[in-house]
């Protein structure tokens, strides 16, 4: 039986760290300040409504039309009944939301109801690895539908 060297386990783990990303964990922090998220990391696993129209990292804030009270109820409620989904703070215009992945990554999504300019900014963030091959993306434009939809029915 042949054992493989420490040299091999060394490049084996290198390889796995480079196809995974191996980035630490970036804890969830509020936002910069009450309305203001901080920025996405360079890489490509994190979106926002704050980020520059136009980068990888913009998407559309959710839009809404009468009260931020209606909002923040159809808020609550989409992630009430989205799977893998636990509101872990809610503040009135800040809510803070992790989602499970079926492999079992955490990833944090953010809001900031913005009450005066009729929408809620959004941010969705994966804690480790570089790319989310697109689920965070993938994950705003889903809540934003369910939104939609929630306030139709309001």
């Amino acid at each position: 039986m042949r054992h493989s060297s420490p040299v091999s386990w060394l490049v084996a783990a290198a390889a796995a760290c480079a196809v995974a990303g191996c980035a630490a964990p970036s804890h969830f922090t509020k936002p910069q300040s009450p309305d203001r998220f901080t920025a996405c990391a360079p890489a490509p696993h994190c979106v926002s409504s704050q980020a520059a129209p136009g980068s990888f990292h913009y998407v559309e804030p959710f839009r809404f039309t009468g009260s931020a009270a209606v909002a923040h109820r159809a808020l609550s409620q989409m992630l009430r009944n989205v799977q893998h989904a636990t509101v872990e703070k809610d503040d009135g215009n800040f809510v803070h939301a992790t989602f499970q992945t079926t492999i079992g990554f955490v990833d944090d999504v953010t809001f900031v109801i913005k009450s005066e300019e009729h929408f809620i900014d959004v941010k969705s963030s994966s804690r480790i690895g570089f790319s989310d091959l697109g689920v965070n993306h993938r994950r705003v434009e889903g809540l934003r539908k369910q939104f939609e939809a929630l306030l139709q029915n309001e």
